[in-house]
């Protein structure tokens, strides 16, 4: 996904992560939820969705397609995706690039994304909600720009969106993320 229309996404923080996976919470049921995270393990930008998906189940969160052990990544999504339920509402959780003031933020929405899109994917829209990390900076090399993306920074919000959704959804009162914490730089 690219950051190239923000009018079709807020760009939040952690705190309006936290705001947004509580409204979905807030209007389904629990067993309704399917938090599908998209991504590969073998590429560190792209591995925001994976280790999400790898937190959120640490942390006891039911319904997680998509971690660092069993990644819904080019050769898995489009199987997964049709065995999704008809009534399921799928959160979709992948990484993007977007413009440098949006990189560390999220841009989240009621609506699907299109994954893989930085990367001239051919991926249809997934996700009833979606939330993008916006990982790294959009450039002419969208491959090696994730390749060479910060895994401090990626592992940061993974750990901001983990902790948003176990929190909405188990009622957790720990963070495993500080959020009075010095935000990174674009370019670590």
């Amino acid at each position: 996904m690219t950051d190239r229309k923000p009018e079709e996404a807020d760009r939040v923080d952690a705190a309006g992560l936290q705001a947004f996976a509580s409204r979905i919470v807030s209007d389904h049921a629990r067993e309704e939820l399917i938090f599908l995270c998209i991504g590969t393990d073998r590429s560190t930008g792209d591995s925001l969705g994976p280790w999400v998906g790898t937190l959120l189940e640490e942390r006891g969160v039911p319904g997680v397609l998509g971690t660092l052990k069993d990644p819904c990544d080019a050769n898995t999504l489009p199987r997964l995706a049709r065995t999704l339920p008809d009534d399921a509402i799928v959160i979709a959780i992948d990484a993007c690039l977007g413009r440098q003031e949006s990189v560390g933020m999220f841009l989240a929405r009621k609506g699907p994304l299109v994954p893989a899109r930085s990367v001239n994917g051919s991926f249809g829209a997934v996700g009833t909600y979606s939330i993008a990390g916006v990982v790294n900076e959009i450039g002419l090399k969208p491959y090696w720009t994730l390749q060479s993306t910060s895994l401090y920074r990626v592992m940061r919000m993974a750990e901001e969106i983990a902790d948003a959704i176990a929190s909405a959804v188990m009622g957790e009162v720990e963070q495993h993320f500080n959020p009075n914490a010095e935000r990174t730089s674009a370019y670590e």
